[in-house]
């Protein structure tokens, strides 16, 4: 709520004079009588002790209308447009390895636990380093032997962050594997669709593509980037790791590998016979593999071996792919004058229907 005139509230300060001036005794009519004894002994009726009450009634409607001149009014934003923005990919492994445990600042979680907190801060910040990502596209693609499309490219977090949260570890052991050329490729294939559909879309409405300037802008993806976590080799699949970062690079895709795990973990294992038991699980991280996906399409890759490590790789990464967040907001204004000015007049009648009535005197 804003006022839109708020020098109009000067005038309540002219109140107390104009109740002074109402208040202000008037010679009136006289009446000649030969003693005053017996009216001096009169009561005083209620009605005259309660005649000031009009004087205040007539001060309170003027405050009113003071308070309706001020113009107060609420401004509701309409729209906010997101004009250029980074298509970003986010590519995690759920294969059977990634239940290995790892150290979440002192928590004991599994490694894809870890990777979904993780990226949940740097989908919506945490209001400490990762300031979230409001302005950029960004989908969700898992693997482990087949790869999937959990959340296409969408500016609405929210769902993404609901799909990341549901992800959960392959349970079918026919299932399990670890196809990141395919997840690669998928990967690829989304944000090129993604970039061709608002393209599209941006000529059919009539706005500007990249590079030229118009009043209403819509949508544009300024770059193109994958992440891609991942804690083993690339062992099944039809598409090779290489290959597919070769068809990421014609494409202007750029990818960021995340080496998941250290050399010395160990995955909790329901034994029949004794309980849980931790068991030590081989280290298959083919950095080589990645080192050179990320060569090939222009980004880098880094080793996160726990919470902490894994932050900070996804800080750089924030810090790398800035986005410049350009919007057009819309605002309406309501003007509520008329709660102020309703009550006014309906007080100002009440007040002359009392003094023609009930505090009605002669003459």
């Amino acid at each position: 709520m804003e006022l839109y005139s708020p020098w109009a509230l000067l005038l309540l300060l002219l109140l107390p004079v104009l109740g002074y001036l109402m208040l202000r005794k008037k010679r009136g009519a006289a009446v000649r009588f030969p003693s005053l004894v017996d009216m001096r002994n009169c009561p005083v009726s209620w009605r005259l002790r309660l005649r000031p009450l009009l004087v205040v009634a007539r001060l309170l409607c003027v405050a009113l209308l003071i308070l309706a001149l001020a113009r107060p009014r609420k401004g509701t934003v309409l729209s906010e447009i997101s004009t250029e923005g980074i298509a970003i990919e986010a590519v995690v492994d759920r294969s059977g390895s990634m239940q290995a445990e790892m150290d979440y600042y002192g928590e004991k979680l599994n490694r894809l636990d870890t990777v979904k907190r993780v990226l949940t801060d740097f989908i919506e910040g945490d209001k400490k380093g990762l300031q979230g990502r409001p302005g950029d596209m960004i989908g969700l693609v898992t693997f482990a032997r087949y790869a999937d499309t959990v959340c296409p490219l969408v500016l609405s977090h929210g769902v993404l962050a609901e799909f990341l949260k549901q992800t959960q570890i392959v349970g079918i052991q026919s299932e399990d594997g670890t196809a990141i050329g395919d997840a690669i490729a998928l990967g690829a294939a989304r944000l090129k669709k993604a970039e061709e559909e608002l393209q599209r879309r941006n000529a059919d409405l009539g706005f500007a593509g990249v590079g030229e300037k118009k009043d209403t802008p819509g949508f544009t993806i300024k770059n193109k980037i994958m992440v891609l976590l991942t804690d083993g080799r690339n062992n099944t699949g039809q598409h090779s790791p290489l290959e597919a970062a070769e068809l990421a690079k014609q494409w202007g895709i750029k990818i960021y590998c995340i080496g998941i795990g250290s050399g010395q973990s160990f995955m909790v294992v329901n034994d029949p016979f004794f309980g849980p038991r931790k068991v030590p699980t081989p280290n298959e991280l083919d950095e080589g593999l990645l080192k050179s996906i990320a060569e090939t399409t222009g980004g880098f890759y880094s080793r996160a071996d726990d919470a902490e490590s894994l932050r900070k790789i996804v800080e750089t990464i924030d810090k790398l792919e800035k986005t410049e967040v350009k919007s057009v907001q819309y605002t309406q204004y309501a003007e509520h004058f008329a709660w102020w000015t309703l009550p006014a007049l309906a007080l100002l009648g009440l007040e002359m229907l009392a003094g023609c009535t009930v505090f009605r005197k002669i003459p």
